[in-house]
């Protein structure tokens, strides 16, 4: 494979060896791929331009600005939020079984957080389903 794509290439500083593949294409110049090649001596008047960095996005992430909004997402009151976390959706789901009203919020939500008030963190947290906290 070395032997194939060997070749020589013209620099300032004299021919040098590369490796290159090149496609030959009617009426247009070829495709030509090179590795190796470049002169790697230093050029003492060459110019460096830095280009000015671009501006730091601020954009927030989705969970805070949902924290910031202090709004419980299930019986949607304002008040202090606490989060509720799942490790996965697919928990959500159980065969043979209702889903409860704020497992089907996050289903929907997509989320595997639910920002909830302490009453409503309180009932998802019981045992049996109950219905949703006002």
């Amino acid at each position: 494979m070395a032997d194939k794509h060997k070749a020589v290439t013209a620099t300032p500083c004299g021919p040098r060896r590369c490796f290159e593949a090149r496609v030959e294409r009617d009426g247009r110049k070829p495709l030509v791929a090179r590795f190796g090649g470049i002169p790697l001596r230093r050029q003492r008047k060459a110019v460096l331009d830095d280009r000015q960095q671009g501006p730091a996005t601020t954009r927030r992430k989705e969970l805070i600005t949902r924290l910031l909004a202090g709004r419980c997402e299930w019986c949607e009151q304002p008040a202090r939020v606490e989060t509720h976390q799942v490790r996965r959706l697919a928990d959500l789901t159980r065969q043979g079984q209702p889903q409860p009203a704020w497992a089907q919020l996050m289903t929907e939500m997509r989320r595997k957080t639910l920002l909830v008030c302490p009453t409503c963190h309180q009932v998802i947290h019981a045992r049996p389903p109950a219905a949703k906290c006002t």
